[in-house]
C-alpha cells in the first residue's frame, strides 16, 4: 500500500496534526509489531490488556517509521508525523476497508470449523493461474490479522482471499463487514469452539455471519451436507445481502456439485465431480474431506471464469500451508502423515479415514493427541473418536495426553488390547515409536496445535528406527 499521510488520515477518519509539514509524506505500508519496525511505514500502536504500543512510538520513529497513529485518550501526542484517532484498532480496520474499496479487487472470504486454510490454498492455486491473487498468510485471520493482510496487498491485485476465524459470536460478522466479500465459503460446521459457544447450532450461527457483510448479489458457497447452515440461513435474525446467490457442495447428490468418483493414492487423490463431468482432477492431497474442500474452490474458480484446463493445472501444482497432512519420509524410510496443526472430532475422523485408505504398508499407526476447547463434552467426544477406530482402519492406536486417554478407552471396544497404548510424555511416545516401527510402516499424527506433536515428527525424521523386523 502506497499512500500519503494525508490520504491515510482521510481513509481512517483521523486527523493529521501538521498537514503542511507531513501531509505529502509517502507511506509504504503499516506495521503493529514494535519489535519489527518497517522503515517508511506507518506504525499502528494497538492497545491490549497487557501491552500498549504507544509506549514504543518514539522507538519506532527512531528506527525509520514514517509516521504513527495516536489514540486520543492517551494524552498529548508526540511531535512529528502523527495521525490522531479515536481508537487505533478501529482505525486499522477502517484503513483496510477503505483500501479494499479503492483497490477494486474482488474479495473471497472463507470460514468454517475445519478446512479453512486448505480451502484457501486450493482457491489460491486455481485462481492464480488466471489472476493476480493475494491471500491470508499464516494465522492472520482475526480482527487484527485480516486488516494487516489487506494492507499488505499489492495495488494491482485482482482477487484477495481472506480467511476469517473466530472464537465467539459477532467476530466473523465484524470481519465480513470490513471485507465486504463478493464470494464467501463456509467449509463446514464442526465442534471447534464448543467450549465458547455451547452447541453446533451456535457455531453455525457464528459461521453464517460471513453473509452479513457480503455485497448485494454476492455468492455464498456452503457445505450442503450440513443441515444447520440452511436452518440458520432461514432464521429471521440472520443478516444477508439483497439478492444473495447460494451454491452448495458436499458428498450428497442433492448438492450443486458433488464427487462422482474418487481414487486415493499415496501421492494424492484423483476425482471427478458432477460439474467437471468426465474431466479428471488430481491434487497432491489425501482424503475424501479434501475433495469436498476442493469442490468449494472449484465453484469459486468457475464463478470467476477460470478455464477448465487452468483449473486442472492449478490443482496439480497446489502448495499447502505447513502441517496439513504433510507426507514426510524419515531417514529410516518411515512414512509420516503430519496433521498436527489443529484437531476437532470432524477433522480427526477425516484423518482416520485418510489412514484407512492408504495401501501397501506393513502396519498403519495413528498417534492421536488431545482435541482442545471442546467444552463439557470433551471426554465423550474423545471417546467417540476411539469408538470410530476399527482394525480395518489401522493396526495400532497411540493416545497422547490426558484427554486422549478417552480415545484409548473408546478404541479398546473394537481394537485388541495390545494395539492400544497411552502416553503422558512425548519422550516416552517417541521412544516407543523408535523401538516398534519399521521402515515400511505409516504413522498418522493428529492433535490440537497446543499438543505440539510436531516435536515427535521432527524426532522421527532424523532418528534411525531400532526395530529390525523384516
Amino acid at each position: 500500500m502506497k499512500r500519503t499521510l494525508a490520504q491515510l488520515a482521510e481513509m481512517c477518519g483521523g486527523t493529521l496534526t501538521d498537514v503542511a509539514a507531513y501531509g505529502d509524506v509517502g507511506i509504504e505500508g503499516v506495521f503493529t509489531d514494535s519489535r519489527k519496525p518497517v522503515p517508511g511505514s506507518l506504525f499502528i500502536p494497538l492497545v491490549g490488556e497487557r501491552f500498549d504500543g504507544h509506549e514504543f512510538v518514539q522507538t519506532c520513529v527512531e528506527k525509520g517509521a514514517a509516521g504513527t497513529l495516536w489514540q486520543k485518550d492517551h494524552g498529548t501526542a508526540p511531535q512529528g508525523a502523527v495521525i490522531i484517532v479515536e481508537d487505533t484498532l478501529v482505525a486499522l480496520q477502517e484503513l483496510a476497508s477503505s483500501y479494499l474499496k479503492e483497490n477494486k479487487a474482488s474479495i473471497v472470504g472463507i470460514t468454517g470449523s475445519n478446512g479453512k486454510t486448505t480451502t484457501k490454498d486450493i482457491v489460491d492455486a486455481v485462481l492464480s493461474t488466471t489472476f493476480k491473487v493475494h491471500k491470508t498468510q499464516g494465522n492472520f485471520n482475526n480482527h487484527i490479522g485480516m486488516p494487516l493482510t489487506v494492507l499488505s496487498m499489492e495495488p494491482d491485485t485482482e482477487i484477495v482471499i481472506l480467511e476469517m476465524g473466530m472464537s465467539g459470536r459477532g467476530e466473523i460478522e465484524e470481519l465480513s463487514v470490513i471485507a465486504q466479500p463478493d464470494v464467501a465459503i463456509i467449509t463446514n460446521i464442526g465442534e471447534s469452539h464448543l467450549l465458547q459457544l455451547g452447541s453446533r447450532l451456535e457455531i453455525a450461527r457464528a459461521k453464517v455471519e460471513i453473509a452479513a457483510g457480503m455485497k448485494p448479489g454476492g455468492l455464498l458457497i456452503y457445505n450442503g451436507d450440513e443441515p444447520l447452515i440452511n436452518q440458520v440461513l432461514a432464521e429471521a435474525a440472520t443478516k444477508m445481502p439483497e439478492g444473495l446467490q447460494r451454491y452448495t457442495f458436499g458428498l450428497q447428490t442433492d448438492n450443486d456439485d458433488y464427487p462422482t468418483g474418487i481414487m486415493n493414492a499415496q501421492s494424492g487423490v484423483a476425482f471427478t465431480t458432477k460439474q467437471s463431468g468426465e474431466v479428471a482432477l488430481t491434487m497432491p492431497l489425501l482424503g475424501t474431506h479434501n475433495v469436498v474442500n476442493c469442490l468449494a474452490a472449484l465453484a469459486v474458480a468457475r464463478h470467476f471464469g477460470v478455464a477448465a484446463e487452468q483449473i486442472v493445472a492449478g490443482l496439480s501444482h497446489l502448495k499447502l500451508t505447513g502441517m496439513r497432512i504433510e507426507i514426510i519420509n524419515g531417514v529410516s524410510g518411515l512414512t509420516m502423515l503430519n496433521d498436527a496443526y489443529n484437531a476437532s472430532p470432524t477433522s480427526m475422523k477425516a484423518a482416520v479415514d485418510v489412514l484407512e485408505g492408504l495401501k501397501g504398508y506393513r502396519i498403519k499407526v495413528a498417534v492421536l493427541g488431545d482435541m482442545l476447547e471442546l467444552g463439557p463434552q470433551e471426554h465423550e467426544l474423545h471417546r467417540g473418536i476411539g469408538e470410530y477406530i476399527t482394525p480395518d482402519k489401522m493396526n495400532m492406536v497411540l493416545a497422547y495426553g490426558p484427554l486422549s486417554a478417552s480415545i484409548a478407552e473408546g478404541a479398546r471396544q473394537n481394537m485388541p488390547a495390545e494395539a492400544v497404548h497411552t502416553f503422558e510424555s512425548k519422550e516416552e511416545l517417541t521412544r516407543y515409536l523408535l523401538e516398534n516401527l519399521h521402515s515400511r510402516d505409516v504413522v498418522l499424527f493428529k492433535a490440537s496445535r497446543g499438543m505440539k506433536l510436531e516435536d515427535v515428527v521432527e524426532a522421527l525424521k532424523i532418528a534411525p528406527l531400532q526395530n529390525r523386523v523384516d
